[in-house]
């Protein structure tokens, strides 16, 4: 077979690189200069800029021109989209690159037919202008080209390419308030040698014999960092979109910078050896199968963006994205732990204060059961190799849940929770989902991810990185079942099966991923621990002291404070040296606002650890509660100088000096708070209050403005609970703590008798 263009091209790459290497010894390598070609292409610029100018649909001013994005150029102007070479013309070179972005979510970003179907009904509802906000990171040349506009081209050819490769390789700042929050300047893959950037497409002669200007043209060392990611991977509602009030949408940034991956704070439950990036987990090495000159020792960081975005590579055929993904999202992520197994009455077994007889944990543990006796099985789910939360980004239409079985000692289902229909495929409405419920000003759910018209969240039950959440499932142990067999799995699929439906418009069956799994058999009678495994067989399972740990956090954020407690001091048990197990039952102890009853356990852990920043941060919330500020700010002075890009100790130590009244210092860490997150609501808050007395009135009214917009409406709260009180199959998962009542299986194989999921809204 003969090698492709793209195969032929790659080689003459290599091949002209070698051989302009030799002729480098005997001439002067070729002058490549910007000169006049800067000023021409700044007149060309502003020319067709003026052009678009006279049509433009400025509706939030001249001086705000990509709002509701938050994006914007290095001069405010708008750019030629033929200025931005296409992903072919990089993909001459760095082939491998190309063929891995191509079957990539960002490649895929502006051409999805789902995609487009959600973006069309903000433009019908509200109007194209606003859909700029979507498009700043979906089809940024569409919007810096001034295409998102009335009467502009609604197919353009540079939409199939999505984030392409010259978006991404021109930009020249972020920061982190995410939608869209970067600066994009006309791209460049050539500087000259005075450094200035040629903006004319060059040749690949002119790139291969000056490969270290190519590459100081298209690289910036921030673009390795969390914070290059953030400007999309965090978003918000603003005003300008929604026409009501700022609201946060997406936190992926926030929830790196505050997790154990980032080992940027002290407090997460868990630490790691070292820092993770968004980089390190998404764009891993992978050996070259073609050719690319990007690599570094026959290695190239991926292109794939490997994440959880299952319906892409299905719905185009790209076999190798699917297999990855499925890869990616089955490596670690969760432990899924049959932890224990509450006896007595299904509903008074899980009392707030955990009275019910416990077995725990599974394996470790004699106990019996009786046929007729009502149990409680509780399995806690740890996110344990995810660096943010699950379900990311959009919680409301993404899909992942907690599928639970029971069966017989014939493989037979008596009990199940979280089937799908096999006809609809809609997921049953009482099964323990990750995610959220976004609600409007009708009190119904925006099942269709009509963002725009969010009013509240009547709940969230995503899972944080580092954090577990327990889900109890109730049931009476059968008569004559032999033993039983249990089994809890983490699955996952990209859409909710309505809104996948609305988007492909007819039913379309989606790749549905385990991505955890954890099955134990129970006896009707005596159940011993397990038998101690064989000689020379690797014990992969969680240690003990880690499934109290992961049991106690599970407690603590399903607001069970005495339970928790008691979890964690069975760790103090098991790891007596473990200084976290000390400060983890202070947490609940001030959590539960009982400061004092924190005091010795941080004591403890500090006698065990020495200056250790997050018993010292802990402390400095119980010295500050009784009043004993000057303590308080020592330990937190403490915590800042080891963690100094710690968001909470900045804010803790902010307060604290505003309590003191010492103003200016106050208004330092609050400012520091603002440069981790510009967008953090205390600070806008106290900060409009310290700017005042320091007599900076303008800096106050812009803080108070911020603070107004980005507080939280009360008066939503009634749409929630409207919304709940018509859906009572989804408000049980609403309350912090709560059993999954199951019923028998009776009408078949995997249908359990349970209530349906409520109607999608009709398109």
């Amino acid at each position: 077979m003969p090698p492709s263009r793209q195969s032929r091209l790659a080689l003459l790459c290599l091949l002209f690189t070698a051989a302009v290497t030799a002729a480098l010894a005997l001439r002067k390598p070729l002058q490549v200069h910007a000169g006049t070609e800067q000023e021409a292409a700044a007149t060309a610029r502003h020319t067709y800029h003026e052009k678009i100018a006279a049509k433009y649909n400025y509706y939030q001013g001249k001086e705000n021109p990509f709002l509701p994005s938050n994006m914007t150029t290095d001069n405010g102007e708008f750019m030629d989209p033929k200025s931005f070479p296409t992903a072919e013309y990089c993909g001459h070179c760095h082939k491998e690159s190309h063929t891995q972005w191509r079957e990539s979510a960002h490649s895929n970003s502006n051409r999805a037919p789902w995609y487009l179907k959600n973006v069309g009904l903000l433009n019908d509802e509200k109007g194209i202008q606003f859909s700029r906000h979507c498009e700043g990171c979906h089809d940024p040349i569409a919007v810096v080209a001034g295409a998102i506009t009335t009467g502009a081209p609604k197919k353009r050819p540079y939409d199939q390419d999505g984030v392409t490769c010259t978006v991404c390789h021109s930009i020249k700042s972020v920061d982190t308030r995410g939608t869209g929050s970067y600066v994009l300047g006309v791209p460049a893959v050539l500087v000259d040698e005075t450094g200035a950037p040629i903006t004319r497409q060059v040749s690949d002669v002119e790139i291969l014999t000056h490969l270290d200007r190519h590459s100081k043209a298209v690289m910036q060392p921030f673009y390795k960092t969390s914070e290059f990611c953030s400007s999309c991977h965090k978003a918000a509602l603003p005003h300008s979109l929604n026409g009501y009030k700022w609201q946060r949408a997406i936190s992926l940034y926030d929830e790196w910078q505050n997790s154990s991956f980032a080992k940027q704070s002290p407090l997460p439950f868990y630490s790691k050896d070292s820092v993770s990036t968004c980089a390190t987990c998404h764009m891993q090495r992978e050996a070259l199968t073609t050719i690319d000159p990007g690599a570094k020792k026959g290695q190239l960081a991926s292109h794939r963006w490997l994440g959880a975005n299952t319906v892409v590579p299905q719905y185009y055929k790209f076999d190798a994205q699917a297999a990855r993904i499925a890869e990616f999202l089955k490596a670690g992520s969760f432990n899924v732990d049959l932890f224990a197994i509450e006896h007595g009455d299904r509903n008074a077994a899980a009392t707030a204060d955990n009275t019910g007889t416990l077995s725990a944990p599974l394996g470790l543990t004699n106990f019996a059961l009786k046929p007729g006796e009502p149990v409680v099985v509780d399995v806690v789910i740890q996110n344990k190799g995810i660096a943010h939360s699950h379900v990311p980004e959009q919680r409301d239409m993404y899909e992942s849940w907690t599928a639970f079985t029971v069966k017989d000692s014939t493989g037979k289902t008596l009990y199940e929770s979280g089937a799908t229909d096999p006809k609809t495929g809609e997921l049953n409405a009482h099964t323990h989902s990750f995610t959220n419920r976004l609600i409007n000003i009708n009190s119904t759910l925006n099942a269709r991810h009509e963002v725009w018209n969010n009013r509240i969240v009547a709940y969230n039950n995503s899972i944080q990185s580092g954090r577990s959440q327990i889900v109890r499932y109730g049931f009476t142990v059968p008569q004559n079942s032999g033993d039983l067999t249990i089994t809890a799995t983490v699955k996952y699929r990209r859409f909710a099966q309505h809104f996948m439906d609305f988007g492909m418009g007819k039913h379309y069956d989606q790749p549905v991923v385990d991505m955890n799994s954890s099955t134990r058999v129970l006896h009707i009678g005596d159940n011993k621990p397990d038998a101690p495994l064989a000689a020379g067989v690797k014990d992969t399972s969680i240690k003990e002291w880690m499934r109290w740990n992961n049991y106690g956090i599970g407690l603590l954020d399903a607001q069970q404070y005495a339970a928790s407690v008691d979890a964690f001091q069975h760790v103090s048990k098991l790891r007596p040296d473990y200084a976290d197990s000390y400060t983890n039952q202070a947490i609940v102890e001030i959590q539960w606002e009982k400061y004092d009853d924190a005091r010795p356990a941080l004591e403890k852990a500090l006698s065990l650890s020495p200056n250790n920043a997050r018993a010292l941060y802990y402390r400095a919330l119980v010295e500050r509660n009784g009043g004993e500020l000057d303590a308080a700010i020592v330990d937190l002075q403490s915590v800042a100088t080891q963690f100094p890009r710690s968001r909470d100790a900045h804010r803790e130590l902010g307060f604290s000096y505003y309590q003191q009244h010492k103003y200016e210092t106050a208004k330092t860490e609050y400012q520091a708070v603002q440069s981790i997150d510009p967008d953090d609501l205390s600070a806008h808050y106290i900060l409009s209050i310290v700017y005042r007395r320091l007599n900076m009135k303008p800096e106050a009214a812009k803080e108070a403005a911020a603070f107004a917009d980005q507080k939280d409406d009360p008066t939503a709260n009634t749409y929630a609970l409207e919304y709940l009180r018509k859906h009572p199959e989804v408000a049980n998962e609403s309350v912090a703590w709560h059993v999954d009542v199951l019923d028998p299986v009776t009408a078949g194989p995997g249908i359990a008798q349970l209530a349906p999921a409520p109607p999608a809204p009709k398109p």
